[in-house]
């Protein structure tokens, strides 16, 4: 049972360690602290389904830092997080990655709310919370093909997810979704959604965590996206490009 901060903090750095994710000094205790706000809000907010620590610690935390073992992002890199939540995987990846912008991107105005209170307390000056949708979002200046990370965790099939995320990605930048064990059925299904949006599969991260299996599909954005995608609000979960 973890009950006090040093008790979370020693509890995540184990975790971390257990399953090789290179975090720098000083992020459990932030992430510790990350999550003792979470569980305060989480209690009237709804930000969360998991309320149990150990379970968000290897759930949510070590899960969203998975990228940082599979992929070298770029230092100095704009990351944006579409479909963030509560802040997943953006706000661990802001923390572990200071020298990088993370954009987190929600519809949910009270989720963003919560984000910004959290980038204030954890004095994340590279945290950048924006509330909105992304189709609307991936068609504006300063934002369309303006990334060279783009992460999601979002619970969508990857045709639609693709859509959603291909358009905010520069050509050569790396689109990462975070995804069940389960991936070649979505991955075959998607291939004429990602090929449209301009991407291309390079490497399927297959891992486990606490005996659940996770993926990480690593999508390098080869070409443009074309200037229709994504289409209007409502339209790529309804008809997805197949």
């Amino acid at each position: 049972m973890t009950e006090t901060r040093e008790e979370k903090t020693a509890y995540l750095a184990k975790i971390f360690a257990e399953e090789e994710i290179p975090v720098p000094e000083g992020a459990a205790e932030s992430l510790a602290d990350f999550y003792a706000l979470l569980d305060e809000k989480n209690r009237v907010m709804n930000l969360t389904a998991i309320r149990d620590f150990e379970e968000a610690a290897v759930k949510h935390f070590a899960d969203s830092l998975a990228l940082l073992k599979y992929m070298e992002i770029p230092e100095g890199a704009k990351l944006i997080d579409v479909g963030s939540g509560a802040g997943f995987p953006g706000i661990p990846l802001a923390v572990c990655r200071g020298d990088i912008t993370v954009t987190s991107l929600d519809s949910t105005g009270k989720k963003i709310r919560f984000q910004e209170e959290a980038a204030e307390k954890l004095n994340l000056a590279n945290l950048l919370p924006v509330s909105a949708r992304a189709e609307d979002l991936a068609q504006k200046d300063g934002y369309r093909e303006s990334f060279d990370v783009c992460t999601s965790r979002a619970v969508a099939a990857l045709p639609v997810l693709a859509e959603y995320c291909l358009p905010f990605v520069k050509t050569g930048g790396i689109f990462a979704a975070y995804k069940s064990v389960d991936t070649d059925a979505e991955l075959k299904d998607a291939g004429k959604a990602i090929r449209t949006l301009g991407g291309k599969v390079e490497k399927i991260c297959r891992f486990s965590l606490a005996g659940a299996e996770r993926t990480i599909l690593i999508i390098r954005k080869a070409g443009r996206t074309p200037a229709g995608y994504p289409r209007k609000n409502g339209i790529p979960a309804k008809k997805p490009i197949r």
